[in-house]
């Protein structure tokens, strides 16, 4: 919560598997004067309808998979309700995610900014798995498989056995100095 914005991070951005491969989704935000406004400050920028762009998007992508038409419901007021600020919008849309999922973590948010923690820091990582198992997406035919997308990509297209998925993902990951 009190972490500097990263550009170009997962903090704002994901991507998604379209007709035409992978697809890029950023949520705009308002520009600010400093590269060090801390991650709760950062608002959303609406000058353009990115929420419109990136449900047509989702939909395009995934609305013939398995399990778009019972998640749609629970997703797509993210895509129509104005949040102000980047965490809120993150952190609903990570409580809707981990309810579809059926898992009951609750994430514990800092009081301060932590330069060194005792846990493992993953605020830097960029989370590409390599070796990851496959299962079928939408275009797989097309473009074969894409690992690495959003959270979506496996909601949607394995749906209640996304959980199971994820806990069978063997992660190592090497802890770097800041």
């Amino acid at each position: 919560m009190h972490e500097h914005f990263v550009k170009q991070s997962i903090r704002n951005r994901c991507e998604i598997y379209g007709a035409n491969g992978k697809l890029r989704l950023t949520i705009p935000k308002k520009r600010k004067g400093s590269s060090k406004t801390i991650i709760k400050e950062i608002k959303i920028s609406y000058k353009e309808d990115w929420q419109k762009l990136h449900w047509n998007a989702i939909k395009s992508a995934y609305n013939s998979s398995p399990f778009f038409e019972y998640y749609q419901d629970e997703l797509e007021p993210f895509f129509k309700k104005k949040e102000s600020n980047l965490v809120d919008f993150n952190n609903k849309l990570q409580e809707v995610i981990l309810e579809l999922l059926q898992e009951n973590n609750c994430p514990d948010f800092t009081i301060s900014y932590h330069h060194k923690t005792e846990c493992a820091d993953l605020r830097n990582n960029d989370f590409i798995l390599e070796n990851s198992s496959k299962y079928n997406q939408v275009f797989m035919e097309k473009h074969g498989f894409i690992p690495n997308l959003s959270i979506l990509d496996l909601l949607f297209n394995l749906g209640p056995e996304s959980s199971g998925y994820l806990h069978n993902i063997v992660i190592s990951f090497e802890i770097k100095d800041s």
